[in-house]
């Protein structure tokens, strides 16, 4: 293209007009081509329309995960804990699962049973949890598998429309071919551009995914053991600025004295 306007500056003319681009390539492909390409364009922004929205809803359970670390298990009960924790964070679901099952376990006339109970409860809440953090993953997976067949289906369509040019003109000319090769390398193109994205969206989503089942099996594990042991078992939490803390103690603390048994030699001048 550049050539073309260099060399009718060149001649003082106008630049000639391209009957080879984009547009004409789908107009030429008609309804077909453009219903293709309209998939296409779905299914490009729905996979990055989910990226963003599960992005988001996964870095919000992270950050909610910090404040567990160090208010939650501070506080005196798991009821005291979940009013610091946001009403509709997973976390807090969690606890508030946990102290239903809790209340519900005395009818169990086992505790072993009642054990079952609530480990049971806290399980279904994850998978709950887990449930909703895969929601529009399928459709990712769909996209990153299909969108290429999409678009080699276009690609099938303008081959076949320029072998029929061909046939009809007698000859392989290229005024009667590169409308519908280049319209079959279109779509090509966009649906490898539909699908690399979705893949690589898919993937990455799915590890965030299990990072963070593996935060709320941790913390689940911590609730029933709290609530089994009465409140008397829980994770230590130690932030930056306790250690930070201790260390500074550690360091100023008395020298410790001497074991018993040992004796000191003082040295006393004339």
């Amino acid at each position: 293209m550049y050539i073309e306007l260099l060399a009718a500056a060149a001649n003082g003319t106008a630049a000639p007009a391209n009957q080879f681009g984009f547009i004409e390539a789908m107009e030429q492909g008609g309804v077909i081509a453009w219903s293709i390409f309209a998939i296409l364009v779905i299914m490009s922004v729905g996979s990055f329309y989910i990226l963003i929205t599960k992005w988001i809803e996964q870095q919000k359970i992270m950050n909610q995960y910090k404040q567990v670390r160090t208010n939650f298990w501070r506080a005196n009960s798991l009821r005291e804990g979940a009013g610091k924790l946001d009403k509709n964070s997973a976390w807090r679901q969690l606890v508030d699962d946990g102290l239903s099952a809790e209340e519900s376990h005395g009818k169990m006339t086992d505790a072993m049973e009642a054990h079952d109970w609530l480990h049971g409860s806290l399980a279904r809440s994850e998978a709950s949890i887990n449930a909703k953090l895969a929601g529009g993953l399928p459709f990712l997976a769909t996209v990153g598998a299909t969108a290429p067949f999409v678009g080699l289906l276009g690609t099938v369509i303008g081959i076949y429309r320029a072998l029929i040019n061909i046939g009809l003109a007698g000859s392989a000319s290229i005024d009667k071919v590169a409308g519908p090769v280049g319209e079959a390398l279109i779509m090509t193109a966009i649906g490898l551009l539909v699908a690399v994205p979705a893949v690589l969206a898919y993937n990455w989503l799915q590890a965030r995914n299990k990072r963070i089942a593996e935060l709320l099996s941790g913390f689940s594990t911590d609730v029933l053991a709290n609530i089994n042991s009465r409140g008397a078992v829980r994770p230590a939490v130690m932030t930056a600025t306790s250690t930070q803390q201790a260390g500074k103690a550690a360091a100023t603390a008395p020298a410790s004295r001497p074991a018993a048994g040992t004796t000191t030699t003082t040295t006393t001048k004339a």
